[in-house]
């Protein structure tokens, strides 16, 4: 399934040669499509407030276990169709930042990674 292009330095959209916008395919559109799903704050997605990572409840200014944060980004993976499977890899998690990455797959069997 096709997907709006993100430009992915300032997760934006971009225009193609003929200045429409863009679209991305598959395999590249269903990892921008998990990418997406990680960085969705919960209440953010004006259509359906219920989609979303918690941030603000359970991750921004709280402490969360690598297990608790993990799950999270596992979970808003899952949310995208297409994708049967997710495992989050923490290289790097401290009171400030996160490093890693969620590798998933997809229901043709191809798996993919995205940095968290």
């Amino acid at each position: 399934m096709d997907t709006l292009l993100l430009d992915i330095s300032r997760w934006d959209l971009v225009l193609d040669a003929a200045g429409n916008i863009a679209k991305a395919s598959a395999p590249y559109a269903l990892a921008q499509d998990v990418a997406s799903a990680i960085r969705l704050f919960l209440g953010e997605l004006w259509y359906d407030t219920s989609k979303g990572v918690p941030y603000f409840e359970s991750v921004l200014g709280h402490t969360p276990s690598l297990t608790e944060f993990q799950a999270l980004m596992v979970k808003a993976a899952l949310t995208v169709p297409g994708v049967v499977s997710a495992q989050c890899i923490l290289s790097g998690f401290d009171n400030r930042t996160v490093q890693g990455q969620v590798i998933f797959t997809d229901d043709s069997g191809v798996t993919q990674t995205v940095n968290v």
